[in-house]
């Protein structure tokens, strides 16, 4: 690792979770890190920057328009800020108080996550009312009709391996829904892939992770309707100015987006294969272990590799395999969503061979010193291994739990 790693007792991360910024997110490509080293040591105008950007977003998504600002829950916060004050300088001035402004926000109650943070969380910050339309389980059109009525200002819809992945009104049915009663619909699609198509379903403004799927430097993409682009860009003299992107990450954000335009989907697409392949034969054979692959929830083009661990014959419960894995000088991360289900998931897309077998070779280690009495030990609710990793900040010997998150 390098000097900057040893200079601050900084550990050695392994992130086959995926692509959460809690871990790193994504390692950029040289194209990226040329692009910052290039514009860190200059000056630019950010106005300038920010229309180039626009016209790169537009490209490689298909929008009108689009902004850079400081990651996507940034962009969800300010989306809604400006579908609330629309271009009115006033208006935005005047966020978070909403008086005489349209300020609800609709939103399927199966698609109220959290991500790190409530994602309604994100809309009150400017000021709005989220209002949760069905249930955790299903929502119909005759509820987003009904909710629509009144002071609406937007709708929000989050495509996400967080959400009911089952029983909520598709993309293309809500926002035409929408657009018949004149209410913007806002896509939240932070780790998402297929932009072109989110905004071809009708979406006012899909907001993206520069730093998942394209691998760019941590920064929030904004890509939509020019005038409300706009609008968004107007938040930078209101509620938006504590959530702007430098121009370091917005340059790593256009060279990450231009590099998405010109990959090689299928080269890309045999590489995860074989990894995944790889990681099938040097995991293949451990007791208490089976193995399976699980295609991506909200419909990416990839899988990742599901760990099915069996105390009674492991020695280890799933969340304890992820706590063993997470110690030591090398910190492994598997995504350890869902241990409470028996199982961890194994991300593929950001790691190399030499990585693949050091997570073999942990895992063998890990349940090979399993003791007699972890074999019935209780899986915690994720909220409290993130309450116990907070409140042991900022000591050294940070806690053994992976936090998972978006």
């Amino acid at each position: 690792m390098s000097s900057f790693f040893e200079q601050h007792g900084l550990r050695r991360v392994i992130n086959a979770s995926g692509t959460e910024t809690v871990h790193g997110a994504s390692r950029c490509s040289p194209a990226v890190v040329q692009a910052v080293t290039d514009i860190l040591p200059n000056w630019v105008e950010i106005a300038d920057l920010q229309r180039a950007a626009s016209e790169t977003i537009a490209a490689v998504t298909g929008a009108e328009a689009g902004i850079i600002t400081g990651c996507s829950a940034a962009g969800i916060a300010i989306c809604v800020a400006a579908a609330m004050t629309g271009q009115d300088l006033a208006k935005v001035e005047q966020l978070p108080d909403t008086t005489g402004m349209k300020k609800r926000v609709i939103l399927q109650k199966g698609h109220e996550v959290n991500f790190g943070a409530p994602v309604s969380q994100m809309a009150r910050i400017a000021g709005a009312e989220v209002v949760e339309i069905g249930t955790a389980t299903s929502c119909a059109v005759f509820q987003l009709e009904a909710a629509l009525a009144g002071d609406v200002a937007a709708a929000l819809y989050v495509i996400s391996h967080h959400t009911v992945q089952s029983g909520m009104i598709d993309l293309a049915t809500f926002c035409a829904t929408c657009r018949k009663r004149g209410v913007p619909v806002i896509v939240d699609a932070a780790a998402e892939y297929d932009w072109p198509a989110m905004i071809a379903a009708g979406a006012t403004a899909v907001i993206f992770s520069a730093q998942k799927a394209a691998a760019g430097t941590t920064a929030g993409i904004i890509a939509g309707e020019e005038a409300f682009i706009r609008a968004c860009y107007y938040q930078d003299r209101g509620v938006g100015r504590v959530m702007k992107a430098g121009k370091e990450s917005m340059a790593g954000a256009m060279a990450a987006l231009a590099q998405w335009q010109a990959a090689d989907r299928a080269a890309i697409k045999r590489g995860e294969e074989e990894r995944l392949a790889t990681a099938e034969r040097l995991l293949a054979g451990i007791p208490g272990l089976r193995l399976e692959r699980q295609p991506d929830p909200p419909g990416n083009p990839f899988e990742r590799l599901m760990l099915h661990v069996d105390p009674s014959v492991a020695g280890l419960n799933a969340h304890q395999l992820g706590e063993a894995l997470a110690a030591g000088d090398v910190k492994v991360v598997l995504r350890s969503l869902h241990t409470d289900r028996g199982y961890l998931l194994l991300d593929v897309r950001r790691i190399d061979d030499a990585e693949l077998r050091l997570i073999a070779d942990k895992v063998r280690d890990s349940l090979a010193n399993a003791t007699e009495t972890d074999r019935t030990a209780a899986v915690p609710a994720k909220g409290d291994v993130a309450r116990r990793a907070l409140a042991a900040w900022p000591a050294r010997s940070a806690p053994k739990s992976p936090v998972d998150t978006a």
